[in-house]
């Protein structure tokens, strides 16, 4: 799986589950439409108008989304892995992830890729010097490659990468293996 897009600046630091999709839009159970609410209370002022928010900025597109430091932070909430996913994100880079953010991510396809404080840096400038710079995601290799000549590598629990490969969460994964489980299970019974 290779993603190859632009992607979208948002250098904040220490953005919580709350800034990403606020309480209120919490009410739902499927997964859909969270992305309409994306970070709502930056995207719009209280009158509704669109704010001057980097997502309201037609000149920034595409699947990753290059966030400050400790993004994700807060209450665990899945919800934020849905909006950002609905909203059409299929990675987030950051030099740091919260833990229970990153597993949300995970486990609903969305690929968190942790890099140094300056291999951000250097994202961010060549966003900065060209908005529409393209950057290639090698999930089977684990290779994020920034321009010609300057890739970086990442970590994904292996798991998890063939989770995101196929498609799958986790009751997907397990019903791929169902033949598997039940020799086993057979295999277990003492006559």
């Amino acid at each position: 799986m290779k993603i190859e897009t632009t992607a979208v600046p948002l250098p904040i630091e220490n953005i919580d589950t709350d800034q990403i999709i606020p309480a209120r839009f919490l009410k739902a159970v499927t997964r859909e439409g969270f992305g309409d609410n994306l970070f709502c209370d930056w995207r719009y002022h209280t009158d509704g108008q669109a704010s001057d928010f980097v997502l309201n900025n037609n000149m920034y597109k595409g699947q990753i989304l290059v966030a400050g430091k400790n993004f994700g932070c807060g209450s665990s909430r899945e919800h934020a892995a849905w909006a950002l996913h609905d909203y059409g994100f299929r990675v987030v880079i950051s030099s740091f992830f919260a833990d229970i953010f990153k597993g949300n991510a995970l486990n609903n396809g969305l690929l968190p890729i942790t890099v140094t404080d300056a291999e951000l840096n250097d994202i961010f400038e060549l966003i900065e010097q060209d908005p529409n710079h393209r950057f290639t995601i090698d999930v089977k290799n684990q290779k994020l490659h920034l321009s010609p000549g300057h890739v970086l590598s990442f970590e994904i629990d292996d798991y998890k990468k063939e989770c995101l490969l196929k498609g799958y969460d986790d009751i997907d994964y397990l019903l791929s293996i169902k033949d598997k489980i039940s020799q086993f299970e057979m295999s277990q019974i003492m006559y």
